[in-house]
């Protein structure tokens, strides 16, 4: 009889450990939560559910997190590093861990899928540069103990085949004769999207090179698809296939795709970061977008 108590006790103490563990492990996946909101916030769980989001409400490791059309929302993470995303942003969290007294297991790694957002390093991104970044399908970007903004723009695929017809249009009386008997162009597809990209202009040696000197890339809104980011304290460093550059405090960059190398820009290639004012941005902001003698001037972000 007493056998057949210990396995009944078993059977039931068993599963519930199980749940206190799965619970406990849940809970240390906690990467930070969200302090300001102006709109809609969903989150997509490593699971595949969707959650919509509130003020304090928390985020984790493996959040795709998603702004609607009118959305800012700020994040501050367990190192007090912040990430304000703005309307239309897809980001997600990668890696993320932190433990005051544990620098060794340090990691700050998020994606910047599509959007824009203005970041302010913490702990991690002081004490463990190496393990603090940022990646978007253009390039990576390394974080140096800073203030910046990156925005996303992806390539529509709309825009890339006007381009490609416009392409055909100003330069094909220069090109080979081989090119002509291909003048459909080949399908390739977008790194960032996997989607196919139609009309492009088959890869031939010296092709790209003439076409750069006649047209320029696609524009969507204005401003061509590519990866632009801003400065306002700090440094970073911009890498990908095509190289890498470092980018200080109240300099604009640019990269059109991850096979091309950062560029800095002259001035403000028109991003812009206007958060609602009820959005309480640290006071280190302010001192980081005045550094430069620039960042206040050329970008649009309000700082109360």
């Amino acid at each position: 009889m007493k056998s057949r108590q210990n396995y009944i006790a078993i059977k039931v103490w068993i599963p519930l450990l199980l749940l206190f563990l799965g619970l406990h492990a849940h809970a240390a996946q906690v990467a930070g939560t969200v302090t300001d909101l102006s709109g809609p916030l969903l989150a997509k769980k490593t699971d595949g559910t969707i959650k919509v989001l509130s003020q304090k409400s928390l985020v984790e490791q493996g959040d795709l997190l998603v702004t609607e059309k009118e959305t800012y929302a700020r994040i501050k993470f367990l190192d007090n590093s912040e990430v304000t995303l703005r309307p239309g942003t897809q980001f997600r969290i990668d890696n993320f861990s932190f433990e005051q007294d544990k620098p060794q297991n340090d990691n700050a790694l998020f994606s910047l899928l599509k959007g824009g957002l203005r970041a302010v390093s913490g702990a991690v991104g002081k004490r463990s540069r190496e393990r603090a970044a940022l990646n978007t399908p253009a390039a990576t970007i390394g974080i140096r103990g800073t203030i910046y903004v990156a925005e996303y723009i992806p390539p529509v695929s709309s825009d890339v085949a006007a381009w490609g017809r416009s392409a055909i249009a100003a330069a094909s009386a220069d090109l080979p004769d081989y090119w002509h008997a291909l003048h459909g162009g080949m399908i390739m597809s977008d790194a960032a999207s996997g989607d196919p990209l139609p009309e492009i202009l088959p890869a031939r040696p010296g092709l790209d090179a003439l076409l750069a000197q006649n047209i320029g890339p696609p524009v969507t809104n204005g401003r061509a698809p590519g990866l632009y980011v801003q400065v306002l304290d700090g440094m970073i460093h911009l890498t990908n296939s095509g190289g890498s550059q470092n980018f200080n405090a109240g300099q604009f960059g640019y990269t059109p795709s991850f096979k091309q190398p950062p560029v800095i820009v002259p001035s403000n290639p028109g991003m812009q970061f206007s958060p609602p004012p009820v959005f309480s941005l640290s006071s280190t902001a302010s001192g980081g977008a005045g550094a430069g003698g620039k960042a206040g001037a050329d970008i649009d972000c309000e700082v109360r």
